[in-house]
């Protein structure tokens, strides 16, 4: 059950190999994605075409549902990219797990927090950008002494917790999820008994595995763009 993991250092920065392969693997595999679902388009989709353009049309309604569409609309391929990228991440470890040496190699990224935290302070960080660009410096930096100025630290706790609260909740719910795939993989050492037993238990939390990582990757999506939604839109 315990792993470890292989590290390098570069540049004075210790980076854990694993996490690096597992991020190329999903960038990669979400890349040929988008590429093969738009490589011959047509007036008539199918296949990858028409998933693609499904998915499209899934993110736009969760723009629609948090702003207007001349507000949102710039946040599309954001949206696209984040639900892809973290649905493909949260499926990676489902099938198997790789360990060599008792060192951790194949794994869902997103189970690692330090991933889903680095992609919670590339969202909470893009949406302070987006609130500059778009209502300038002055008015933006209003925005944190309403409606009350003593709300002040109040307002800057908030941010933090919604980087936490982001990060740790999609950690959370992929890790245990893999941990409880690992104690069943562990029952068929128990014995041919317990193996038979714990085969059905194994494919029916993979199932419900497939669901929440699903639903992790639109609740990332979808809280990504009511952070941004409240810091650019100016009925928020």
């Amino acid at each position: 059950m315990e792993h470890g993991a292989v590290t390098a250092d570069f540049l004075g920065l210790t980076f854990n190999l694993s996490n690096v392969l597992m991020i190329t693997v999903s960038s990669v595999i979400v890349f040929l994605i988008a590429v093969l679902a738009t490589r011959s388009l047509s007036m008539r989709p199918g296949g990858m075409q028409n998933f693609l353009e499904w998915v499209v049309d899934f993110v736009k309604g969760i723009i629609n549902s948090t702003m207007d569409w001349h507000t949102g609309g710039r946040f599309l391929a954001l949206g696209l990219t984040l639900i892809m990228y973290i649905f493909v991440s949260n499926m990676l470890g489902l099938p198997f797990a790789v360990a060599v040496d008792h060192n951790l190699w194949w794994k869902s990224p997103t189970a690692d927090p330090t991933i889903t935290l680095t992609l919670a302070v590339m969202v909470v960080a893009l949406s302070h950008y987006y609130g500059v660009r778009m209502k300038g410096v002055k008015e933006y930096g209003a925005e944190f002494f309403k409606p009350m100025k003593f709300l002040f630290p109040l307002k800057i706790i908030e941010e933090f917790a919604n980087t936490l609260t982001l990060g740790l909740r999609l950690y959370g719910n992929i890790f245990a999820g893999e941990m409880l795939l690992a104690l069943l993989v562990s029952l068929s050492h128990s014995g041919i008994f317990a193996g038979v037993l714990g085969i059905f238990p194994m494919i029916i939390w993979q199932g419900f595995s497939v669901f929440v990582g699903a639903i992790q990757a639109f609740i990332f999506t979808m809280l990504t763009m009511v952070y941004l939604a409240h810091k650019v839109s100016h009925d928020h």
